[in-house]
């Protein structure tokens, strides 16, 4: 049973995942929205920069919780977007590559914005996301 101190420090936490899944959406949507892609506008973006950053800072506060999976959730999406985003554009600088890579923004891009959606709504359903 969960005492009335960490009710409050949960619902603290549950306040920062949601505000860090804001900053991530809004920097997504840039994307959508702008010339740019929606996974360059994730990964470049100053709120999602900061929504990593947060996410660092506090992860440990969340421990035994199920909002750790949500820290973790954020920061792999943000990581292995990077690396497919790295991997896209070493293709895109070859003749086939452009062929692959830029529809794989594309996939990267939808994948980036399901990942969020999901982590959003099993963060509002007050559950795990992994």
């Amino acid at each position: 049973m969960l005492t009335e101190a960490s009710k409050k420090q949960t619902a603290g936490l549950e306040r920062i995942v949601f505000i860090i899944y804001l900053l991530h959406i809004f920097s997504a949507l840039n994307g959508l929205l702008t010339p740019a892609f929606i996974v360059t506008a994730f990964l470049s973006g100053w709120p999602s920069i900061i929504a990593v950053i947060m996410s660092y800072m506090w992860r440990n506060g969340a421990d035994n919780t199920y909002l750790a999976s949500h820290f973790s959730w954020v920061i792999r999406t943000f990581w292995l977007a990077l690396l497919w985003l790295v991997v896209a554009s070493v293709l895109i600088f070859t003749v086939i590559g452009v062929v692959i890579g830029l529809p794989m923004l594309l996939i990267v891009g939808i994948w980036v914005m399901y990942r969020l959606l999901k982590g959003i709504f099993a963060l509002n359903d007050r559950r795990s996301v992994l």
